[in-house]
């Protein structure tokens, strides 16, 4: 398909099998987070231990990254895919068999690295096919498919904790990977341009990165995305805390409440797609970036007046995750326009800098914690400030006088 091109049907099959492989980093994310304690007893693990079996995951997935974008840009879409398929696979058996906390920290670094490739090349695929307002449609239905994992992950891995342990959690991923491997082997087709395929002959993959780093532009988007991401990284961080021993709830009824926050980002995602008939990206993300910042605001009055406590703070929460819908497809699809000769190694800086920043965010919430929601509220309304001022200050101004 010429990119540009306007396609009268979504090719759902596409879709589907691009959704499944960028989701085997938020599975393997959320999946086992009901049974963290389950793993501390078992391995004897203390709860900075624990929490650094996602450190590590977050960490992997910022690195790996910055590996598959070029690689995928001068080898071809499908090798890197198939790659990181074969290494989420080990290292979730890896994971399943460890046998100390450190071991079960090293699997998961090497498990982050596998699956971060399905959604590094998931993007750069879209950007093959699709134009700039069509390639923010196709993202916000990869989101569609992705966001069912924070809603179903939770719940599952909640069931074959009761059923088998907490090891079983990794055989379902690991037998996820193989099916989803499978399917990208005998589906996924090549299409990378043969204008990419002649610009990647041409550098290394430090060459496409410093160039991409002069891009003004390029680091607005980035940096909006990251910083608006950050938020539910840090939501993901405190959330067990938060909903099990400040509110207590329940651990079997984590699933369901952590699942409504993801049914919001989903709902967010779709109105995108919806607004995107009528407003460019960048119109869409000018506005709710604004708008993001300004619940942030509310959210952290509640944190602090503790008013309302959990039924305040809460909606608040889905209100604030919901923006994260209008943010991320239209930021990833304004950043890959702006050099689509570099769809990967754009894709892939924009995940890195995502990981990072949530590790950052997310560490910083817990160097914060004090029992209640206060610490996340002000983490989340620092990064969505620094998400507004990176978009207004450096993306759209820019492509506005471009335009001009």
């Amino acid at each position: 398909m010429i990119a540009g091109h306007e396609p009268e049907r979504t090719p759902w099959g596409l879709v589907v099998l691009l959704g499944a492989l960028t989701a085997m980093g938020p599975l393997a994310i959320d999946m086992y987070l009901p049974s963290l304690p389950a793993i501390s007893v078992s391995l004897r693990a203390s709860a900075g231990q624990a929490q650094a079996t996602v450190s590590a995951f977050l960490a992997g997935m910022a690195v790996g990254q910055l590996f598959y974008g070029p690689a995928s840009d001068r080898l071809g879409r499908r090798p890197p895919i198939l790659l990181g398929t074969v290494i989420y696979i080990a290292a979730s058996v890896g994971c399943a068999l460890a046998l100390s906390p450190a071991m079960l920290i090293g699997a998961r670094f090497m498990q982050a690295l596998g699956a971060c490739a399905g959604g590094v090349v998931a993007r750069a695929v879209v950007r093959d096919r699709f134009g700039h307002t069509e390639t923010a449609r196709m993202l916000s239905l990869l989101m569609l498919i992705m966001g069912l994992a924070p809603i179903l992950a939770p719940l599952l891995g909640g069931a074959l904790l009761g059923f088998g342990g907490w090891r079983l959690n990794f055989w379902f991923m690991a037998a996820f990977g193989v099916a989803v491997g499978l399917a990208g082997f005998r589906r996924l087709k090549e299409s990378r341009s043969e204008e990419t395929t002649a610009h990647a002959a041409t550098e290394g993959p430090v060459q496409a990165y410093l160039a991409l780093l002069r891009e003004p532009r390029l680091l607005g988007y980035a940096l909006a995305g990251a910083l608006n991401g950050a938020t539910l990284f840090t939501y993901i961080a405190s959330s067990p805390d938060l909903l099990i021993k400040t509110y207590g709830i329940a651990p079997s009824a984590f699933g369901w409440v952590f699942g409504a926050n993801a049914v919001g980002i989903i709902g967010g995602n779709q109105v995108n797609r919806l607004l995107l008939r009528r407003f460019t990206p960048d119109q869409v993300l000018a506005r709710s970036s604004f708008i993001a910042v300004g619940v942030a605001v509310l959210l952290l009055v509640a944190a602090v007046s503790g008013v309302g406590e959990r039924w305040s703070v809460l909606p608040l929460l889905l209100a604030l995750l919901s923006t994260y819908g209008f943010l991320q497809g239209n930021t990833m699809a304004g950043a890959l326009n702006v050099d689509p000769r570099r769809a990967g190694a754009i894709s892939a800086l924009m995940g890195a800098v995502s990981f990072g920043m949530g590790a950052l965010a997310s560490a910083a919430a817990g160097v914060l914690h004090d029992g209640t929601p206060r610490p996340m509220a002000v983490v989340m309304l620092v990064a969505l400030t620094g998400s507004a001022a990176a978009l207004h200050l450096l993306a759209l101004p820019k492509k506005a006088k471009a335009g001009a």
